[in-house]
Parts: structure tokens; C-alpha cells; sequence
């Protein structure tokens, strides 16, 4: 049974998700601060973290970020805060996705299983190797190298990347890398996918400013050149 970790010091709040995410079956824990959270996360190891950002005794980004060192484990924000700095931040401190109060536990729910099938899937197990000029990236051992030197991606940047490698040439939209590497349809956070490029130009560009990998489709999405 899939153990999920609901971080968050409504009472009322986490009641309802708790009864929402078992009735579709998963084992739900609760932690009502952030070293409660971190505590739980090191000793029970969820499969996946709800984490509030304005968590008391250590806040939301900062137990995303210890816990982003540690592991791997799944994390989508929950914040009532509609700032879009703050959404930005979630993400580049690495939580996979990010949902604003209120919102639908439906919704909620649909995120929390394309996290977990998405965490869940096999990795490839062929050798499949991409160039393009000086970047290279090994599917098979998810690795990234720019004129031979290795360059460290998060799982969501290398597999954005890799998308994007794949298509080479292609128009891609920011519903499409949504679906493609968040597993979910848009909800109105494309946002997301603006962040990751972002972060991938900063790795794999000579100059990010002026991206000549990948570059910007206005009023579309982006293209791997």
C-alpha cells in the first residue's frame, strides 16, 4: 500500500484529505509541523510528501530543500499563497508540483497519482544516447555531460531535457511537457514547465539570456534547435 505524508497543520484540512487519499486506498500520515515532517520522512519513508509551505517550527521550502538532498521522494506544495515568487521558489528548491489553496480534493488527488506513476515507472533500460552540439545525454545511466564535463539536473530538469531531446525540431507546448514529464494535464500551471527551462538553460546554455538549445516558441512553448 502506498504510504503518503500529509504535512500540514489544519486539523480540519488534513481530516479530509486523510479520509479522501484512504478511501482511494493509500496509507495516509500526518505531521502537524516541519521537524515533525522531516522526522516522519526519514523514518517511515512515504512514497510521497503534501507539504504546506507556512509549516511552524520549520517552514515548507526549508524541509523541501533538506529533504530534496536526501532523496527523490515525491513533493507537491500546498500553500494558500498565490504569490507567484513563492510558486517559483517551491519549485526550484524541488517540489515536483505545487497547488494553491482552495483547492479540489479531486484534483489533488489526480496529481497525487500521476507523482506516484510517475515515480513508479521503470527506468529505461536501453542505451539510449542523445547529442546535440556539445550536450549528451545517456538515457540509460541519466546522465548529462556539456563538452564532457558532467552537469548535475534535478530528475524533473534531466527528464525535461530529454523530452525535448527527443523531439529535436519539434514545437512542443507546455500542455504537451506537462503531460509528457509531470504526468498530468496543465490546470493551469504551465508555469511549472517555464521554471524548468529556466533551470535547464542554466546548465546546458553558453548563454542563458540567449538560449541556442532551447529556445522560446511565443504564445506556444519551446523547441529543442
Amino acid at each position: 500500500m502506498r504510504k503518503i505524508l500529509i504535512a500540514d497543520d489544519q486539523p480540519n484540512l488534513v481530516a479530509t484529505l486523510q479520509f479522501n487519499l484512504e478511501k482511494e486506498g493509500y496509507s495516509v500520515l500526518t505531521a502537524a509541523d516541519g521537524e515533525q515532517a522531516l522526522a516522519a520522512v526519514r523514518q517511515y519513508h512515504p512514497d510521497l510528501l503534501l507539504l504546506d509551505l507556512m509549516l511552524p517550527r520549520l517552514n515548507g521550502m526549508e524541509v523541501c530543500r533538506i529533504v530534496r538532498r536526501e532523496s527523490s521522494l515525491p513533493i507537491i506544495m500546498l500553500t494558500a499563497k498565490t504569490d507567484e515568487v513563492d510558486r517559483v521558489l517551491g519549485l526550484e528548491v524541488g517540489a515536483d508540483d505545487y497547488v494553491t489553496k482552495p483547492f479540489s480534493v479531486k484534483e489533488l488527488i489526480a496529481r497525487v497519482r500521476a507523482q506516484l506513476r510517475r515515480a513508479s515507472e521503470s527506468p529505461i533500460q536501453i542505451s539510449e544516447v542523445l547529442t546535440a552540439g556539445d550536450i549528451t545525454l545517456d538515457a540509460g545511466k541519466r546522465e548529462v555531460t556539456r563538452a564532457g564535463v558532467p552537469v548535475e539536473l534535478r530528475p524533473k530538469e534531466f527528464d525535461l531535457l530529454q523530452v525535448l531531446m527527443r523531439n529535436r525540431g519539434r514545437v512542443l507546448s507546455r500542455n504537451q511537457l506537462l503531460e509528457a514529464v509531470w504526468g498530468y494535464a496543465a490546470y493551469g500551471q504551465t508555469r511549472t514547465v517555464d521554471v524548468h527551462v529556466g533551470r535547464v538553460r542554466e546548465h546546458i546554455e553558453p548563454d542563458p539570456a540567449r538560449p541556442s538549445y532551447i529556445v522560446t516558441i511565443r504564445g506556444v512553448g519551446y523547441r529543442f534547435v
